[in-house]
């Protein structure tokens, strides 16, 4: 007995220490920008890089929080992640829910164009998306970016919810229409309570889809709704690129998504967990 004890402490030691390990060599580059943002220019540029910085100096956050539109990009980043997040949860929620309730070939057709779509490069519409947004005057503006940036939250957000509204029985919504509820009274007061730790899992990844994304925000933005990708971007001069500086923004604006995803840290389990089970 004492053996098997043994054995299974030792498997359980290994096991963590891989998991540790794994862990280890995921957050290395992100913990190496945090401490890149701490040091001096020359230390930033030193061969062999230091991992630790020298001297410990919050110059380069003060250098990029003076940098000019930087307070502009963060209020339009905000903006054009939360439209882009409300738009994506407004469409794929009927259409989710549809696909699993009616359960008809063309919505299945539907799933599987829907993850077509996902699969398609964004460079590959971003030239029409922009002609398009320039014909509706949309270009340079929170809403036209959030519109781009949905094309790619939405595919995604369908495929997630209609995996949690597939684990909802069938029954509750019978109930509810028994009580006198209709269809649509029994999607927003019934099924999307059940499934609301799923849709806070959507919402979270159609926010980071517009957080992080690049290509649309550098095609369809100039000026008046330039986001904090394309500033972080925008630091470089003659002499090359200012890491110093552009590790700081890229610090600072990993917070609030640290954030978001700690606050909501039990219901991205929970929605996790929903979708895996069947009702």
């Amino acid at each position: 007995m004492t053996v098997v004890l043994n054995m299974l402490a030792t498997r359980r030691s290994l096991l963590w220490a891989l998991l540790l390990l794994v862990v280890a060599l995921y957050a290395f580059p992100f913990l190496y920008l945090v401490l890149t943002s701490f040091k001096a220019p020359s230390d930033a540029l030193a061969v062999p890089p230091t991992v630790l910085p020298k001297v410990w100096s919050h110059a380069n956050f003060t250098s990029a929080l003076n940098t000019p539109g930087t307070v502009p990009a963060f209020v339009n980043s905000v903006t054009t992640a939360v439209l882009s997040t409300v738009v994506s949860l407004v469409l794929a929620v009927p259409a989710a829910y549809a696909v699993t309730r009616f359960g008809t070939p063309s919505g299945r057709v539907f799933i599987v164009v829907a993850l077509v779509t996902r699969m398609v490069p964004p460079v590959a519409v971003g030239v029409p998306l922009t002609g398009m947004m320039k014909s509706l005057n949309l270009t340079d503006t929170p809403l036209g970016t959030a519109i781009a940036h949905t094309t790619i939250s939405l595919p995604l957000s369908i495929w997630l919810l209609t995996s949690f509204f597939e684990a909802v029985p069938a029954e509750l919504e019978d109930a509810a229409k028994v009580d006198g509820c209709g269809r649509l009274g029994a999607l927003t007061r019934v099924v999307l309570p059940v499934v609301r730790s799923g849709v806070a899992v959507t919402a979270v990844f159609a926010f980071l889809a517009s957080w992080n994304e690049f290509l649309f925000a550098l095609l369809l933005t100039a000026v008046r709704a330039q986001t904090v990708p394309i500033l972080i971007a925008d630091f470089q001069t003659q002499y090359g690129l200012q890491w110093g500086p552009m590790t700081a923004m890229a610090t600072l604006y990993s917070i609030p998504v640290i954030l978001l995803t700690l606050v909501l840290q039990r219901r991205i389990v929970a929605g996790l967990t929903l979708g895996a089970v069947k009702g």
